[in-house]
């Protein structure tokens, strides 16, 4: 079989290494972090959720944010600062309104495929990342807020997925720590929630085992093709090898790896690698934050829920991450390739968490942020470039989890043929940024 390089070992990169492993490839990992999972797929919100599958496509989703521009604490925060590539994104977001309906079918669709993976894979390599199978209850306090989700539902259904409206008396029977007031809800039983990190780590060892190589703190510098297949340029990272020391400046000696293909993983990063390789991937950065709480009392612990719920008003989630954690997460922000942490953007998180949980101690509440690789569809590019061994599995945005485990398949299908036959691998639609 061929040799494979993946360019990034968060949660898309590690789940296709293991994709292609299992079709008997030889894998090399690349990544300029020191470990698996370090960035977006660090402390997300930790939701598989087929029922977050809508786009984010609307009128309405301009109309919001525009609405909330001058508002630091905004659900979703726009820097109006000019920037081409923002603007230019933000073209095509809108040219794609016309597109909301089939691609939220197809990414529900996605979502469920993928959940055939998830959890068989970390239950046959014996890896535990917190999980609850205990669905997500989306919440809603008015009417107008309730209505505009029963319009999507018919949407979510026809991609597959069981999902139904609840009372606010069914709210409290499934998760009775919530407080509040509600219109009402809908809740999805077969959706779960985990820890993304430990589930990244977890693989990434697996596919160790398997005989994956991970090259860690290597920055790829460039991505050529020539008569002996694909030459991957790398440095260590921060001087960290290959004659620099940590912390002096000086950058390690320029290695080499040589593939027979290479599959374009890297999140954000992907547009710059996608450019040496004459692709145009448009993944633009959207921050998202997140507050890990730490139960660390016994009334915190028993008041903080176990079922995940998705508050659609404050584009909230929050997951149960063992006994003794608690993950809220949200907000999106379009500023670049900004990785600050904002305590205007946190305080809202600790804020929801106080009023809508007030047994649960916010003392120690450990703040985050990532950024989500988004197309302007909000569908991941997934399949073969224009040059021949160049694959693409990222723009997978807030759904990077959710359907890495079929996006992965889909990947490793498509270089497999390719590697096997004379023939290209088929056009992987409607998936296509």
């Amino acid at each position: 079989m061929s040799k494979v390089a993946v360019i990034g070992s968060g949660i898309t990169g590690v789940t296709t290494a293991y994709a292609l492993l299992q079709r008997g490839h030889s894998v090399v990992v690349l990544d300029r972090q020191r470990y698996a999972a370090m960035e977006t797929s660090f402390a997300n919100g930790g939701q598989l959720s087929a029922c977050n599958a809508e786009v984010w496509n609307s009128t309405a989703t301009i109309l919001k944010g525009l609405k909330w521009m001058l508002r630091q604490d905004a659900p979703l925060l726009l820097n109006p600062r000019p920037s081409v590539h923002k603007y230019s994104w933000l073209g095509e977001f809108i040219g794609h309104i016309r597109h909301y309906r089939e691609n939220t079918i197809a990414t529900t669709r996605l979502a469920i495929e993928a959940r055939k993976y998830h959890c068989a894979i970390a239950e046959q390599e014996g890896f535990d990342f917190d999980v609850e199978h205990r669905g997500i209850l989306h919440i809603y306090r008015d009417k107008a807020g309730f209505d505009a989700a029963a319009r999507v539902n018919p949407l979510l259904v026809e991609g597959g997925l069981d999902r139904r409206a609840v009372t606010p008396e069914e709210m409290r029977a499934i998760e009775p720590t919530l407080h509040g007031q509600y219109h009402g809800g809908f809740f999805t039983p077969s959706d779960s929630t985990g820890d993304i990190h430990k589930y990244t780590r977890g693989l990434a060892e697996a596919c160790m085992r398997r005989g994956a190589r991970f090259l860690f703190e290597a920055d790829v510098t460039g991505i050529t093709h020539g008569p002996d297949g694909i030459a991957i340029a790398w440095r260590p990272a921060d001087g960290k090898a290959g004659g620099g020391k940590a912390g002096d400046g000086k950058q390690g000696a320029a290695e080499v790896e040589r593939v027979d293909n290479v599959v374009v993983c890297a999140g954000v990063a992907s547009r710059r690698f996608a450019a040496m390789l004459g692709d145009r991937i448009n993944v633009y950065p959207v921050k998202g934050y997140s507050i890990t709480v730490h139960l660390d009392d016994a009334a915190s612990q028993a008041a903080a829920p176990t079922v995940s719920l998705l508050d659609d008003a404050t584009k909230i989630v929050t997951s149960r991450l063992g006994r003794d954690r608690f993950r809220v997460a949200g907000t999106a922000e379009f500023n670049g390739e900004n990785r600050d942490i904002r305590a205007d953007r946190i305080r809202p998180l600790v804020q929801w968490t106080e009023q809508l949980f007030p047994g649960v101690s916010t003392a120690r509440a450990v703040p985050w942020a990532g950024l989500r690789p988004m197309t302007p569809n909000l569908m991941p590019r997934i399949g073969a470039g224009s040059r021949p061994g160049v694959f693409y599995n990222t723009g997978h945005g807030h759904l990077g989890w959710t359907l890495s485990a079929a996006t992965a398949q889909m990947v490793a299908e498509a270089l497999h043929d390719r590697a096997t036959s004379n023939r290209a691998p088929a056009t992987l639609r409607p998936l296509a940024a």
